[in-house]
C-alpha cells in the first residue's frame, strides 16, 4: 500500500510545531508496524475549514492520478472541518479508488468503515462555527475596550499592548504628503508612481510582509486615504466572514461599526480626512466598458514581462509597467499597432501563400511525426526518471525509519531528489504540453481551407489574430517578436518560408 499522510495544524505556534512532528512520527510507526510504503507527506498549516490549502490541493490531484493507494489522517478534522469539502475528498477518493484512514479509527474504508463519515463531516464544522462565534464575540469586546486588533498597523503607526502609536520614522510625514496631494488634485495612480520613484518604502515593506515589493499602486494609496484611523479614532469590525467555510466577507451597516474616539494619536485631522472622502466620492464615475484592443492580452514587454497598454494618443501601445510607474519601472517600449497588425498580416498570408501542393504537405506531414516521435521518446525517459528517483526517495525514508540512516542526511537527500523530481516534472508537463498542443494532423489542412478566407483580407481580425499568434514580445527599441502558435513544430517555417528573412517582424 503506498500512503499519502496527511498532516495539518491551525498556526505556527510552537505548540503547534510540536505537533506536527508528533503527528509525523505517528504516522511512521504506523506504516512501519503496517508494513506499507509512504507515497510522501502533505502538510499544511491553516484552518481545516478551507479548501484552498496548497497542499490539500496536491493531495487531492495527486489521488486523481491514482499515485498512492490510502489516504492517511489524524482524524477527519485535519483533512476538513468543512461538511461540502469532506465529501468532496470522499468522492474523489472512492473514483479513483483510494482508501481512507484515520488514526482515531473513525474512519477506514478499507474495512467499509464509513458509515459515520457523514456524522463527523457535520460535527467537525458545527465545532468550527461555534468556535467562530466565540472569536467574533471576543473580537468585538476588545474592540469596544479600544484594543487594535487588526494583524497589521496602519502605515504610520505601530501596534505596542494593542494600542496604536505614531511611528517615529518618516511614514507619518508620508500619509500626510498623500492626503495633501489628493487634495491638490493627483489622483491615486500618480500619487504611487511618484513615491515609487522616489523609493518611498512600502506599506507592505514597512509592515515586514514576505511578498512585499517596493512599488506602490494606486490602490494602496486609496486604502490609506480611507482610512478613518488617521484621524485618532479606533473604526473596526466594518466586515465579517459569512461562515468558517469560506474567505468571502460581507459589509456590515455603519451602524453597526466598533468606533472608539481619541485612542491615539491623529496624523489627519477630521476636517481633512472628511474633505478627502467628499474629493473621492465627487470623482467616482461609472467608466464604461473598457475596449478589448486587438492585441490585448497578446502583447508583452520583452523586459519586464509585463502586459503591453494601448494608449490612444500614441496609436499604439506602451510597456505596463512603464505606464503605471513611470521610467523607473521600465521604458515606454512603444508600437504602433497599425504597423505591427500589417507586418502580421503580411506574414501570415506569406506562410499561406507557400502551401502549394500535395508533395509538399507531404514532405511537412513527414517531419512532423519524425519530430513528434523524438518528443514522445524524451517525455517517456523524464516520467521514468521521475519514477526511479520517486523509489529512490521512499527507500530512503524507510531507511530513516528503521534508524539506519540519520535525520539530517535524509533530509539532505530527500531535498536533493525533491529539487530534481520538481525539475523534472516541470520538463515533463511542457512536452505533453508542446505534443497535445503543438501536433495537430489536422493543421496544415485546416491551414491550406483558410487560404482563400485570408488571402484577400486586407485588415487583421481578432479570429485570424489568435488563431495564428500565440505571443508578441516588444523589445526596447520597438521591435516585436512574434510567436506563432505553430512555429515550434520546427519544420513549418522551413517549409513554409522561401526566404527566412522575409517577415517585417522578429519571427520565433
Amino acid at each position: 500500500m503506498r500512503c499519502a499522510i496527511y498532516i495539518r495544524v491551525s498556526t505556527n505556534r510552537e505548540e503547534q510545531k510540536t505537533s506536527l512532528t508528533n503527528q509525523r512520527d505517528l504516522f511512521e510507526k504506523y506504516v512501519q508496524e503496517k508494513g506499507w510504503d509512504i507515497y510522501d507527506f502533505y502538510v499544511d498549516v491553516e484552518s481545516g475549514t478551507k479548501a484552498k490549502r496548497e497542499n490539500l490541493q496536491r493531495l487531492i490531484e495527486d489521488a486523481k492520478s491514482k499515485k498512492f493507494d490510502v489516504i492517511l489522517a489524524k482524524e477527519l478534522s485535519r483533512l476538513a472541518r468543512n461538511g461540502e469539502l469532506s465529501y468532496q475528498i470522499k468522492n474523489i477518493a472512492e473514483n479513483n479508488k483510494v482508501h481512507i484512514i484515520t488514526l482515531d479509527n473513525a474512519i477506514n474504508t478499507l474495512d467499509g468503515n464509513t458509515n459515520m463519515f457523514g456524522m463527523y463531516a457535520w460535527l467537525y464544522e458545527q465545532e468550527s462555527q461555534r468556535i467562530s462565534i466565540r472569536m467574533k464575540s471576543a473580537f468585538k469586546t476588545k474592540a469596544q475596550n479600544g484594543c487594535f486588533k487588526g494583524s497589521f498597523a496602519p502605515y504610520g503607526y505601530y501596534i505596542k499592548d494593542k494600542k496604536l502609536y505614531v511611528s517615529e520614522d518618516n511614514t507619518p510625514s508620508i500619509v500626510k504628503r498623500i492626503f495633501k496631494d489628493y487634495l491638490s488634485g493627483k489622483g491615486f495612480d500618480r500619487i504611487a508612481r511618484e513615491l515609487y520613484e522616489e523609493d518611498i518604502p512600502t506599506p507592505g515593506q514597512v509592515a515586514g510582509k514576505s511578498d512585499a515589493t517596493g512599488k506602490w499602486h494606486g490602490s494602496s494609496v486609496r486604502s490609506i486615504l480611507e482610512n478613518p484611523h488617521y484621524t485618532g479614532d479606533l473604526i473596526q469590525g466594518r466586515s465579517e466572514t459569512v461562515s468558517v467555510t469560506t474567505n468571502r466577507r460581507n459589509q456590515k451597516d455603519k451602524e453597526e461599526y466598533i468606533i472608539v474616539r481619541d485612542t491615539h494619536e491623529a496624523i489627519i485631522t477630521r476636517t481633512d480626512f472628511k474633505a478627502v472622502q467628499q474629493l473621492i466620492d465627487s470623482r467616482k464615475k461609472i467608466r464604461p466598458k473598457q475596449n478589448i484592443h486587438l492585441f490585448t492580452n497578446i502583447l508583452f514587454c520583452a523586459d519586464c514581462g509585463h502586459g503591453m497598454h494601448f494608449k490612444k494618443n500614441r496609436k499604439g501601445y506602451v510597456c505596463g509597467s512603464f505606464n503605471k510607474h513611470g521610467k523607473k519601472a521600465c521604458t515606454d517600449h512603444i508600437i504602433r499597432e497599425t504597423e505591427l497588425a500589417n507586418a502580421i498580416l503580411a506574414d501570415i498570408k506569406f506562410m499561406l501563400s507557400n502551401i502549394k501542393n500535395e508533395k509538399v504537405i507531404a514532405e511537412i506531414e513527414k517531419k512532423v511525426t519524425s519530430q513528434k516521435k523524438k518528443l514522445e521518446k524524451e517525455l517517456k525517459n523524464y516520467t521514468k526518471e521521475i519514477e526511479s528517483l520517486t523509489i529512490k526517495k521512499n527507500k530512503a525514508l524507510s531507511k530513516f525509519i528503521n534508524d539506519e540512516i540519520s535525520k539530517e542526511d535524509y533530509d539532505t537527500f530527500k531535498s536533493s531528489i525533491d529539487f530534481k523530481i520538481k525539475e523534472l516534472t516541470k520538463k515533463e508537463q511542457e512536452y505533453k504540453t508542446l505534443i497535445a498542443e503543438k501536433f495537430d494532423t489536422n493543421l496544415l489542412n485546416e491551414l491550406d481551407g483558410l487560404k482563400e478566407k485570408i488571402i484577400d483580407l486586407k485588415e487583421l481580425t481578432p479570429e485570424i489574430l489568435n488563431r495564428f499568434v500565440e505571443r508578441i514580445e516588444v523589445k526596447a527599441d520597438g521591435t516585436p517578436k512574434i510567436f506563432y502558435r505553430f512555429s515550434e513544430s520546427s519544420i513549418y517555417f522551413s517549409a513554409f518560408f522561401i526566404n527566412a528573412q522575409h517577415s517585417t517582424c522578429g519571427v520565433s
